[in-house]
């Protein structure tokens, strides 16, 4: 076989190669619009190949967030660590406790110059039920307005809070110091577009998101 012919084979298995990379990549966030990860998770597919399920960052996490997804979701995803934000929320804790117990690497923090800032994680979106929110509806609340640890995320405009989704992190600090029940802060999967039911599979409300 000439040179030429080679190097057409080759450069097909590489596509054919490049589009099961793709496939399989689409296939793992749509699965993934359930569950949000733990800080600084790498992008879901590589995720999944780095994790060894063996529960050290849900040790390393003094708050109890951090949960294995259950044997129903399937052997691809089971063991895997995943955040509790419905009954709980991430703490941001310094030194990133879960992230130094992850051997493996499936959690890493990127790389900075020793003179920048360590930029914080997208855990998930945060969004406020307007027709659910005291303030939305008359009433003074005012239990979230000293919650929120990111600078800029949560506001507050005419006496209503209103959260930036472009400075959000998704930790869910707000949504647990809501005083409602249901909570009237909602948060969902940073891979919610992926979804085919994104109006509701990836919710607050599933159980995928909790223990």
């Amino acid at each position: 076989m000439d040179s030429s012919r080679r190097g057409f084979f080759r450069q097909m298995a590489h596509r054919a190669g490049t589009t099961l990379v793709q496939e399989a990549d689409r296939r793992v966030a749509r699965r993934a619009a359930h569950w949000i990860r733990p800080p600084y998770a790498l992008d879901e597919l590589e995720f999944l190949l780095a994790c060894t399920r063996c529960n050290a960052c849900a040790e390393a996490c003094p708050h109890q967030t951090i949960f294995p997804l259950p044997a129903r979701l399937g052997a691809q995803f089971t063991g895997t660590p995943a955040l509790d934000l419905v009954n709980k929320s991430c703490h941001l804790c310094e030194g990133w406790p879960c992230v130094s117990a992850c051997e493996p690497g499936a959690l890493q923090l990127p790389d900075v110059a020793e003179d920048e800032v360590l930029p914080a994680p997208k855990l998930a979106y945060a969004e406020i039920d307007t027709d659910r929110c005291l303030p939305w509806q008359g009433p003074e609340c005012g239990a979230c307005a000293a919650s929120c640890p990111q600078p800029g995320a949560l506001n507050w405009e005419n006496w209503r809070p209103v959260i930036d989704a472009a400075q959000c992190i998704g930790c869910g600090q707000c949504r647990e110091a809501c005083i409602l029940e249901p909570r009237a802060i909602r948060v969902s999967s940073r891979y919610r577009e992926s979804s085919d039911d994104s109006a509701g599979a990836s919710s607050s409300g599933d159980m995928a998101l909790r223990p």
